[in-house]
């Protein structure tokens, strides 16, 4: 993220002293973020208590994450017609509401499909968040940054121990949860947020698929879809082979997966990128997390790898979350903008697919196949990505031309949603 801050703007506070507004927008990218990981303690209680099949189960991250894709196709377009303030608020309601339902609903397949408006509203809402902080907060875009970046960690690594100990009470806990603190978000930004001018170009609809006419952005674009394979097929079916019962330790072992991601998107990332450049530093963390994938698949039934392998498989997504999204704002010919719309449109269809299709592979073969699949699947990333090396060379040389974009603030606020995804993932 370091190559899209603004050197000019020298920070005159501190990252963390900031207006009353920017830490309702932040506040609501902590709960946001948590969303990541949190039904991963309760996926073994959904399973049983509601008599689901494992790719039944799965569906939770498919439909969340395959309407995020989507709609991430639509946020530039409606942000531009709406500005970013009313977008923001539609989101969060959307979040409230659905969370809410998902939370009452009395069978699986209600919550897939609750879990699917979710999504809708976490597009509209990571899509818009980082705009609105970098346009309210004090210290410049460094500090704006620094702040969202912590927000984001923070986010990732509380999401399991929320959904450990609300689920610990009823699997109904953690969805009831998220929707009163995203209520408590969105009062908070509706009052303290000031509102937010419409930006002066209206976006196409279709400009984020007529982007992947570019090769660069559409081979990284495939790179993103295949590692996102591997990393969800590790985050949704791990769960299950672990042989934890308790959603609380279920909890932990997921938060310190969330804390290794963290560290490593925010400080080692950047670190590795300047000792060995983006490409080895990926081809590397490829390499590792296709073993660390290999490990679960050799033995699934021996618990103390798989949660050893999943903790430590945070380092590795931290590292690829930040340095292929940079890549991809590096080499991309199109606005920044739109090629992160792109980018998260492609990765996240990935994502979606993955845990629905390891919950099937089990189904019908062993719990082997899926996490095997998954390390080759990475591997190929690897080798996609080794058709761009000269192009990551040169972005690492600042020798890429990027072009002018419009609007600065619609530009950068969707970078976070191709990292994680994050965002939000």
């Amino acid at each position: 993220m370091s190559s899209h801050r603004d050197s000019s703007s020298a920070p005159t506070a501190g990252p963390f002293q900031q207006p009353k507004a920017v830490w309702a927008v932040a506040f609501a990218c902590v709960i946001s973020f948590m969303g990541i990981g949190l039904v991963d303690p309760i996926l073994a209680s959904l399973r049983t208590q509601l008599h689901a099949s494992p790719s039944q189960v799965e569906l939770l991250f498919t439909s969340y994450l395959v309407v995020t894709a989507v709609a991430m196709l639509v946020t530039g377009w409606v942000s531009s017609r709406l500005g970013a303030k009313r977008t923001l608020i539609a989101g969060l309601i959307l979040i409230v509401v659905f969370a809410a339902l998902a939370g009452s609903s009395g069978s699986i397949d209600g919550i897939v499909g609750f879990r699917a408006g979710w999504g809708l509203g976490n597009a509209l809402f990571i899509a818009t968040s980082l705009a609105v902080i970098v346009g309210s907060a004090s210290g410049g875009f460094t500090g704006a940054i620094i702040l969202y970046e912590t927000a984001l960690g923070v986010g990732i690594a509380l999401g399991p121990l929320l959904g450990g100990e609300l689920g610990s009470i009823s699997w109904r806990g953690p969805f009831y949860g998220v929707s009163v603190l995203m209520a408590i978000a969105l009062i908070a930004t509706v009052v303290l947020l000031p509102p937010t001018p419409r930006p002066a170009r209206r976006e196409s609809i279709t400009e984020p698929i007529k982007a992947l006419r570019h090769r660069s952005l559409a081979t990284t674009s495939v790179v993103g879809l295949l590692y996102n394979w591997g990393f969800f097929t590790l985050l949704g079916y791990s769960p299950f082979l672990m042989g934890i019962s308790s959603p609380q330790k279920l909890g932990l072992v997921f938060c310190a997966w969330g804390v290794l991601v963290a560290i490593f998107a925010v400080w080692g990332a950047p670190w590795l990128k300047a000792r060995f450049g983006t490409a080895r530093t990926l081809y590397g963390n490829f390499g590792l997390m296709a073993l660390d994938l290999a490990a679960i698949g050799v033995w699934p039934d021996r618990p103390a790898v798989v949660i050893t392998a999943v903790i430590v498989a945070g380092a590795f997504i931290g590292v690829n979350n930040t340095l292929v999204t940079t890549a991809v704002m590096s080499i991309a010919p199109v606005e920044r903008s739109v090629a992160s719309a792109t980018y998260g449109f492609v990765r996240f269809i990935g994502g979606g697919l993955a845990p629905f299709a390891a919950g099937k592979l089990v189904e019908h073969y062993n719990a082997h196949v899926p996490f095997l699949i998954g390390a080759a699947v990475v591997v190929v990333a690897a080798l996609v990505l080794s058709t761009v090396h000269r192009a990551l060379a040169a972005a690492d040389r600042g020798e890429v031309h990027q072009p002018e974009r419009d609007d600065l603030d619609r530009a950068e606020r969707e970078l976070p949603v191709a990292a994680g995804l994050g965002s939000a993932d």
